[in-house]
């Protein structure tokens, strides 16, 4: 399976400054996911990174260029980590708990990206778009791959709608702040995945029971 090529090189003329970039990158995402993508402009992501002028230019063509490097990273960051997890994995029920586990971490760590992609994926020109999905699907794949593995009486449709549910169980707080505490969040979500996907947690005992035990 191919794994997501290099970026693109710089212009000619343009210097490229690796943490100037990341800041552009961070703002963008905040200011976007709260005000959506159309409400932003340029000058307001440069302001937000402390950059002034056109300095921001040197950088991204446009704000749509900024969208495109942002949903970019959120699928190559779930993509490389689900090929990890299962190279690694010593079976497909501890696999599937990695594959879990990796959702659950970029919720947490980048909830804002992942709102991105959910609202802003058809702003993007047609290639675009095609080529996420198809980062996409090869996530997914991963996941259903693993899933038939455990449930070989599944069929394949099956297994790709308990894959979706699974992952929109753990997507779906990243619309709001709960203010659990992450490892509390975590144990929650990985019950509420596991119970979705009709497999156990690859671990001792279930989460559900383990926070019962601790609020006991």
């Amino acid at each position: 399976m191919p794994t997501p090529g290099p970026s693109a090189p710089a212009p000619a003329g343009r210097s490229r400054d690796p943490e100037r970039r990341e800041r552009i990158l961070l703002s963008a995402t905040e200011l976007i996911a709260d005000r959506g993508y159309h409400a932003v402009t340029m000058a307001d992501i440069g302001s937000a990174a402390g950059i002034v002028g056109s300095g921001i230019y040197r950088h991204f063509d446009g704000k749509l260029a900024v969208l495109v490097a942002l949903l970019d990273r959120v699928m190559e960051r779930l993509l490389a980590e689900a090929y990890a997890a299962v190279a690694a994995a010593r079976d497909d029920r501890q696999a599937l708990g990695a594959l879990v586990l990796g959702q659950i971490d970029v919720i947490l760590e980048d909830g804002p990206l992942v709102l991105l992609y959910q609202r802003e994926l058809l702003t993007l020109p047609e290639p675009d778009r095609r080529r996420l999905r198809r980062m996409q699907r090869h996530y997914i794949e991963e996941w259903v791959h693993v899933l038939v593995g455990l449930r070989p009486g599944l069929s394949d449709v099956a297994a790709r709608v308990a894959v979706h549910a699974a992952i929109g169980a753990i997507q779906s707080v990243a619309h709001f702040r709960s203010g659990l505490p992450r490892a509390e969040l975590t144990e929650l979500l990985v019950a509420a995945a596991h119970a979705v996907l009709g497999v156990p947690e690859p671990w001792s005992e279930p989460a559900i029971t383990r926070l019962t035990r601790r609020r006991g």
